[in-house]
């Protein structure tokens, strides 16, 4: 009983959390001067895209709807934030939604860190394609 009180309090305490953070997103442009919203320190210090750059103009977008300018911003973190749902709606319901090599691929913590290494590296070439994967 203790452990269904305490996951009960974190489900509630995450979604104040989401709640809150996106009408923060709705609310403020992360783009404009003045934002609330603290710049990449890792940008900062070095000059380089992070695999994170972006990741707050995406969120600000998608909230508004607009999902190409998301995908400019930062589309690892668009296609990851469907996996990132589907795994805390399954924490939240206790069973399972996908199954087979999709959870396999899906779910594979050491894929989704070598996907942002390399998306990381990538980023960063001054060549196309991959100019096209920095921040918008």
């Amino acid at each position: 009983m203790a452990s269904d009180a305490r996951r009960n309090t974190i489900v509630v305490a995450l979604g104040a959390a989401a709640v809150a953070g996106v009408a923060l997103l709705y609310r403020f442009d992360p783009n404009a001067a003045g934002s609330p919203f603290p710049g990449c320190l890792f940008r900062a210090f070095t000059g380089l895209y992070c695999p994170g750059c972006g990741m707050t103009r995406m969120l600000h977008a998608l909230v508004h709807g607009d999902i190409a300018s998301a995908a400019s911003m930062n589309v690892l973190a668009l296609i990851g934030l469907p996996v990132l749902a589907t795994y805390a709606l399954e924490q939240l319901m206790r069973r399972r939604l996908l199954d087979g090599v999709i959870r396999r691929i899906a779910f594979n913590g050491r894929a989704w860190i070598v996907a942002a290494l390399v998306f990381g590296v990538l980023r960063n070439l001054p060549y196309a394609p991959f100019k096209a994967l920095a921040p918008g």
